[in-house]
């Protein structure tokens, strides 16, 4: 059976988590190494069974070293879907669903802002008015058709709360959906079923997949002039699956109702784009609030990864070649994990702001 002899990690955990993390390897070496301090790193990866990142795949991992196992701490793994990276024949593994519960709260959050029309009800509650005209052909969630494209972690756990809101509930995705006896209706892009019949009877159309090549711009305007013209769009996965432009000339057109959008192709939004002022389009920016103590979530997928290691079983949430995106682009953290920046560069960051407050200053406060 493989043995996990020594761990190296880059995470930016407080300091009860950090020991949390570094007792799933009790018996193991662990090493902590600051994530911009590629040199380190290159050198303490090069006896390590495991590496367990911030950010994504770093070039640094991919030289000689005895690496059997990279965990990326985050849940898309687009940016080390590179060739490189397959090439190296290191499995690499992230923390899908982690924030799987409240990613379905935020959709559920959206459709009730298209069923109350928020942003009517805050203009006439600024305005004293009491009363916006045609609220009385406003209609709830119950007994309304929800189709949902991608059915992993975050599909499922919104699945089961729209059918608990008595909705009709139709799920895509491109494998066989297990389980999920709550679905109305399962398709499967892989035995020849595809979107179409969501596009054409859902009232929400609810996007939780990944980005791949495949996906990339999946939503444009032939797909748009497919839906009902009052139907709503939900954006929870990522920018690049839905055309903006496309978009747009679908809201304007009347070929779609409105759209709650989390992600988009350019992040920031830029100020003066149009969405931001169209009645029917409610954007949050990339700012799903956190599950309860989110480290200790992607802690537990860590552990489950390593027993399964030790045990030689699949790992979970396992990188794969469909991940890949040619236009992929980093951004935010992300970006910043990668960037190369020296020790000074990062003395004048704000690194709290990107990656959120740290306790303590030297691995010893948690070894």
């Amino acid at each position: 059976m493989p043995k996990i002899n020594k761990v190296v990690t880059t995470l930016w955990y407080n300091k009860e988590d950090m020991r949390a993390l570094r007792n799933v390897f009790p018996d193991a070496d662990f090493r902590y190494v600051d994530f911009y301090d590629k040199d380190r790193l290159t050198e303490e990866v090069k006896d390590a069974d495991v590496a367990i990142v911030l950010g994504d795949v770093d070039n640094c991992l991919l030289g000689e070293n005895c690496l059997k196992w990279i965990h990326c701490d985050h849940a898309g793994l687009n940016g080390s879907a590179r060739p490189e990276v397959f090439a190296r024949g290191i499995p690499v593994t992230g923390a899908a669903g982690r924030s799987a519960p409240v990613l379905a709260e935020h959709c559920i959050y959206f459709m009730l802002q298209s069923c109350y029309h928020t942003k009517e009800l805050l203009t006439a509650q600024a305005a004293g008015h009491w009363g916006v005209e045609g609220s009385n052909s406003w209609r709830g969630l119950y007994g309304r058709t929800a189709g949902i494209i991608g059915m992993g972690n975050n599909g499922r756990m919104l699945s089961t709360r729209l059918k608990a809101l008595g909705m009709n509930v139709m799920g895509f995705d491109k494998s066989p959906i297990q389980g999920a006896d709550e679905l109305d209706v399962k398709l499967c892009g892989n035995d020849g079923d595809t979107i179409d019949p969501i596009l054409k009877e859902a009232d929400f159309v609810i996007l939780t997949l990944a980005l791949t090549d495949e996906t990339y711009h999946m939503m444009n305007y032939g797909t748009f002039c497919k839906m009902k013209p009052d139907a709503f769009l939900v954006n929870m996965a990522r920018g690049g699956i839905v055309c903006t432009e496309d978009l747009l000339k679908a809201l304007n057109k009347g070929k779609l109702g409105g759209a709650g959008l989390d992600v988009l192709e350019e992040e920031p939004l830029p100020a003066d784009h149009p969405l931001w002022q169209h009645p029917n389009v409610y954007i949050t920016p990339h700012c799903t609030p956190q599950v309860p103590h989110r480290a200790g979530r992607s802690i537990e997928i860590i552990r489950e990864n390593a027993r399964r290691f030790e045990a030689d079983e699949p790992l979970l949430n396992l990188l794969k070649p469909a991940d890949a995106l040619t236009t992929a682009t980093k951004s935010g953290w992300a970006r910043l994990t990668n960037a190369g920046l020296t020790k000074e560069q990062v003395a004048r960051l704000d690194l709290d702001k990107f990656l959120g407050k740290r306790d303590w200053t030297d691995p010893s406060e948690w070894m």
